[in-house]
């Protein structure tokens, strides 16, 4: 039995105020950087789950209108719902889109320009990965990751821009959730073209900061590229194989979607004056050397010795 004294009840009603103090001081200051977004609409591609369905509520709590999209629109009905009845000072807004789709595409930024005027912030954040290796994977599951990865992601930036330009607004923001794969080749072959449509994420992204800084705008062009985050992307690689999605999040403690919002929190946040270009996101626990990373992977399995 545990026995509270005077003294140790005092102390502990102090820790209890102090930490709801600090819990409000951090809140009241990710709202304050967030002060200039407030009433202002973003679009979150990939937003059904994951990260992407953490980063449309975050954005939503923090008062702007939200427009989600993704083929599997209840899953951000649901979210919505949710979004409303925790009474957050934002919105967010379910669109069904197909981002292979070109048409879907643009009649999506169509419908957002009637109802909304147009988009301040571009996520682009979905993605896909096929385990299609170089030698012997398949061209349908090749040209899926390109249809999303990077024609969608392209379409979606361009869109993004023309939408800001066309209502002048020049503190608009485009940002892209890339991965670690897009700065290194792993070694396993499931992922190689996967990665190559990552590489493709990072040479796009310094190639639409060139043409922003050409064209004499502030609008910010942004690549934050986590290592594994805990979702549903790594278990849906490996759907067809149980033993390596069952040790896909084993070896180390992985990043969580919250981070990555973080991280979005943290570019949206940023001074006028202040690029953040490509922000990398580890895992502290995770070494980052390619030696050791090939080292886990043969630990899981998934690299035969």
């Amino acid at each position: 039995m545990l026995y509270i004294t005077g003294h140790s009840s005092l102390t502990l009603f102090i820790l209890v105020i102090l930490s709801l103090f600090f819990r409000a001081c951090l809140n009241t200051g990710v709202r304050a950087v967030m002060e200039r977004w407030r009433g202002r609409v973003a679009l979150v591609t990939g937003a059904s789950v994951g990260i992407g369905a953490a980063i449309a509520v975050e954005l939503a709590r923090l008062g702007m209108k939200v427009v989600g999209c993704a083929r599997d629109v209840g899953k951000i009905q649901k979210l919505a719902a949710e979004c409303q009845s925790a009474g957050h000072s934002g919105v967010l807004v379910p669109f069904k889109c197909d981002l292979t789709n070109e048409e879907e595409i643009l009649s999506m930024f169509a419908a957002i320009k009637e109802q909304h005027r147009g988009v301040d912030v571009c996520i682009n954040n979905a993605g896909l990965a096929h385990p299609e290796p170089l030698l012997s994977g398949k061209t349908s599951g090749w040209k899926n990751m390109m249809d999303v990865n990077v024609f969608g992601l392209s379409i979606c930036a361009r869109e993004a821009y023309q939408s800001m330009k066309e209502r002048h607004v020049d503190d608009g923001h485009i940002i892209n959730i890339n991965s670690e794969c897009g700065h290194h080749v792993i070694p396993l072959a499931d992922v190689h073209f996967y990665t190559a449509t990552k590489f493709a994420v990072t040479a796009l992204t310094e190639g639409l900061r060139q043409e922003l800084r050409a064209e004499n705008t502030h609008i910010r062009a942004t690549s934050i590229s986590p290592n594994l985050v805990k979702t549903e992307f790594p278990l849906r690689l490996y759907s067809n194989n149980p033993d390596i999605k069952a040790r896909a999040f084993s070896a180390y403690k992985p990043l969580e979607a919250k981070d990555v919002v973080n991280a979005v929190i943290y570019v949206l946040g940023a001074p006028p004056h202040v690029l953040v270009c490509d922000l990398l996101l580890f895992s502290f626990s995770f070494n980052c050397d390619l030696f050791n990373f090939f080292c886990f992977l043969v630990l899981c399995g998934v690299i035969k010795r």
